[in-house]
C-alpha cells in the first residue's frame, strides 16, 4: 500500500500520513490554546482522541496486511474524522470565540472524510 494518492486534475501527489499528521498536530495545538472549564475539558478531550486517531488509524490502514485490513483501517479513518467534526462543532458552540479556527478544522475532517469515502469506493471488491 502507499501513503500518495494523486489527484488526477492537477497531477500533484498527496501525502496523507503528512495530512493526517499535521491535522492531528493542529488538533493539539488548537485543544491546548482553549480554556479548562468544566463544559470544554470533555469535549476537548474527545476531539483530541478522535483527531489524532485518524492520523494512526492511517498508519495502520498503509502497513495493512490485506485488503481487507486496509478496508477496515480506512473505515475507521473516515469514522474518526466524522466524529472529530462532531466535536469540532460542540466546541464551536461551547467556546464561539474560537469560531473562524473551528471551522478551518471541521474544513479539514470533512475532506479527509471525503477522502477515505473515495479510497473506500475504490476498495470495494
Amino acid at each position: 500500500m502507499t501513503n500518495q494518492i494523486q489527484n488526477p486534475n492537477d497531477k500533484k501527489v498527496y501525502d496523507l500520513e503528512e495530512r493526517t499528521a499535521t491535522f492531528g498536530e493542529s488538533i493539539v495545538e488548537f485543544a491546548q490554546k482553549l480554556p479548562n472549564t468544566t463544559v470544554i475539558r470533555p469535549l476537548v478531550s474527545q476531539v483530541v482522541r478522535s483527531g489524532t486517531s485518524i492520523g494512526a488509524n492511517y498508519m495502520e490502514a498503509d502497513a495493512a496486511e490485506s485488503k481487507r485490513d486496509f478496508k477496515h483501517k480506512i473505515s475507521l479513518c473516515r469514522k474518526e474524522a466524522k466524529e472529530t467534526m462532531h466535536w469540532v462543532r460542540m466546541l464551536t458552540k461551547a467556546y464561539p470565540v474560537k469560531k473562524d479556527k473551528c471551522k478551518q478544522l471541521w474544513k479539514e475532517a470533512h475532506e479527509l472524510t471525503l477522502i477515505f469515502s473515495t479510497i473506500l469506493k475504490g476498495k470495494k471488491k
